[in-house]
């Protein structure tokens, strides 16, 4: 008793007494970027770049505030998404879908959805319904109302790839859309932003007013209110760099439109970098990805009060979780480590938000799948929970049926299939969404021969063997035979596991000592890729090995390249129109090579399925992946 009276006692931190005194203390509005703790801001070492490090206890829901009740909507909406998916869900409904998902028992429907091809599926026999195809507008979501206002202001008319998104997003379907490019990027981001945030001051202004309730009736009130999850945090972003996290963030408060932003400043220090480090001959894709800050570790909490927004809070304190992938799994920590791994604070995430997934292919996609699988488990710390506030499904363990995953991405890969397939349980169903392609093949900007040749695999797993075998069979001994036309062979290597089993090749295989030949991978130093290049150019090496990670961080304009090998496709479609038209198109201009001598050969199988649609199209690939001859050619 004396310890508790000890800190009734105590002062408070400025900021916390503000909230704790509200109701008998009038305080003078702060201004717009109010800096209350500017003196930890700006501490040194890494104790101020730690997310972890704040000067608040941990507490395990908002705090009461009755001014709130003059603007929240009615209590239960029997049409609001929200309560038919987290506050009120059909218990029967629930229960048999879950059983179903648990089987891993999907019924699936295709259609068209604004020009998208889009695969639906829910768990359970049942019949599957047709996709919305009319599209959303504001005002046919059910959102708070100064998200309306602000969102009215700031974000105009829904385009297209809104209208396509936005009946599935706000629905809480889980989504892998496949679709996203620098064109259309700032649109979908506007529409996960407004979902995220409604979703958090939906689950906020619920749980004050409960508090309120619960205040109000007294200690001895019998009442039921399952309001709560384990912990605070409840949506998490998984972000490339921290300046995606900067374009997010500010979406955020642009909607929000707060009176007071705690740590703005160091937020900015942290996150914003100014400097112009491209020119305009980098593509728009390689601008819109590595502008700015593109640190690829970092881990930030966001959490809200009813006129303010800070920055950097502690984990468990936070509404909305931002993080690289790296920085993520650096916070979780690993059981090799002194420190036990702490991920409950992913207990009670209810929304998860996968924006540029192509470009977190590139980094460690392991730490994504590591994320997920550490997502919603039960906690092993009770970190202050209310269990009589805990809703009920949580407690059954059933949080990740309920959690909405939203994969961003600009194409389709079988990782991203895989993680929606794994990971991605949620009882009100997936749909997937992805274009027709019309494919590149005309589209180089260059007229070369493009031969497309298929190899035989009979098993995803021996797809590397089948294509190692095939290209030192059919493709080398071409390059041995014309040696001293082999000059200018670019062999572009999209995995690092081939780039090395190739490079190994070259180095100790008798069957290629009389080619020369140069390697430059994601690895490689600049001295010594700037060294390849060099000797790729003048002709000592002539054969340069190039990884698809390497073009994708880098985009080297390579010289004197008359001809390109593609061991396997790019992911990126555009990859194939820089690699083979736009390297052939500057050996042209530069006179290395004869105008439409230049010449591409591609092997591929039929389990590159994804990429060469996107490629040579829709309506070829078939053919392609099906028909008895193995070759192709286009020019």
């Amino acid at each position: 008793m004396t310890l508790l009276e000890s800190f009734k006692n105590a002062d408070a931190p400025s900021a916390k007494r503000r909230k704790l005194d509200h109701r008998d203390t009038q305080v003078p509005t702060a201004p717009q970027e109010a800096e209350s703790d500017s003196e930890s801001d700006h501490q040194e070492g890494d104790e101020a770049e730690d997310v972890d490090h704040v000067d608040e206890p941990e507490d395990t829901a908002p705090e009461m505030d009755e001014a709130l009740e003059e603007d929240s909507e009615d209590e239960a909406d029997l049409g609001d998404p929200f309560d038919i998916h987290f506050a009120h869900p059909d218990e029967k409904l629930v229960s048999a879908r879950v059983a179903s998902a648990k089987k891993g028992q999907w019924a699936a429907k295709r259609q068209m959805v604004q020009n998208l091809r889009a695969t639906s599926s829910i768990p359970g026999p049942s019949h599957v319904e047709d996709l919305p195809t009319s599209g959303a507008s504001l005002d046919s979501l059910k959102l708070k109302q100064k998200l309306k206002e602000m969102a009215s202001k700031t974000m105009g008319e829904f385009t297209n790839s809104q209208k396509a998104l936005g009946p599935l997003l706000f629905n809480y379907h889980d989504i892998l859309h496949c679709d996203r490019s620098v064109s259309n990027a700032g649109k979908l981001r506007d529409l996960v932003c407004l979902h995220a945030l409604n979703h958090v001051f939906k689950t906020r202004d619920r749980v004050i007013k409960n508090n309120y309730k619960l205040a109000k009736e007294g200690e001895d009130a019998d009442m039921e209110l399952r309001d709560q999850g384990f912990t605070r945090p409840k949506v998490l972003f998984l972000l490339p760099t921290r300046n995606a996290c900067l374009r997010v963030v500010n979406k955020i408060r642009d909607l929000c439109d707060p009176d007071q932003q705690e740590n703005r400043k160091r937020f900015d220090e942290s996150y914003m970098d100014k400097e112009q480090k491209f020119g305009s001959d980098r593509p728009a894709d390689f601008r819109d990805l590595f502008e700015g800050n593109d640190d690829d570790m970092f881990r930030l909490g966001m959490k809200f009060t009813r006129k303010t927004i800070k920055y950097f809070a502690q984990f468990y304190n936070s509404d909305i979780l931002f993080a690289s992938p790296l920085g993520l799994r650096m916070a979780i920590g690993s059981e090799s480590e002194k420190k036990k791994p702490d991920y409950d604070f992913l207990s009670s995430i209810e929304m998860v938000i996968v924006d540029q997934a192509d470009a977190l292919l590139m980094q460690n996609w392991e730490h994504v799948e590591q994320i997920f699988e550490h997502l919603n488990l039960q906690p092993k710390d009770a970190h202050g929970c209310d269990f009589s506030r805990v809703r009920n499904w949580y407690l059954e363990d059933w949080a990740k049926y309920f959690r909405q995953t939203i994969i961003l991405s600009a194409f389709n890969t079988p990782e991203l299939v895989e993680l929606q397939r794994l990971h991605c349980h949620n009882w009100a169903g997936k749909a997937r969404l992805q274009p027709e392609y019309p494919g590149v093949l005309q589209k180089l900007g260059v007229k070369a021969k493009q031969t497309f040749s298929r190899f035989q695999s009979h098993a995803v797993d021996k797809d590397p063997d089948a294509r190692f075998e095939y290209f030192t069979s059919a493709i080398v001994p071409s390059l041995v035979k014309r040696a001293a036309d082999s000059a200018g062979t670019l062999i572009f290597i999209p995995s690092y596991l081939d780039f090395v089993r190739v490079r190994n090749y070259f180095a100790t295989s008798s069957a290629v000592e009389s080619i020369t030949f140069g390697a430059i991978s994601e690895y490689t130093d600049v001295p010594e890729a700037s060294r390849a290049r060099s000797h790729f150019l003048n002709g000592r090496h002539r054969v340069l090995l190039f990884t698809e990670r390497a073009h994708h961080f880098r985009r080297y304009q390579l010289k004197g390249v008359r001809r390109v090998i593609f061991y396997g496709l790019p992911d990126n479609p555009i990859f194939y129109k820089e690699i083979a038209g736009g390297y052939l198109s500057k050996s042209e201009q530069d006179l290395t090579v004869e105008p439409g001598r230049g010449s591409v050969r591609v092997i591929f199988s039929r389990y590159d399925l994804l990429k060469l649609e996107r490629i040579a199209g829709s309506s070829r690939v078939g053919k392609m992946i099906n028909e008895r001859g193995d070759t192709f050619d286009f020019v």
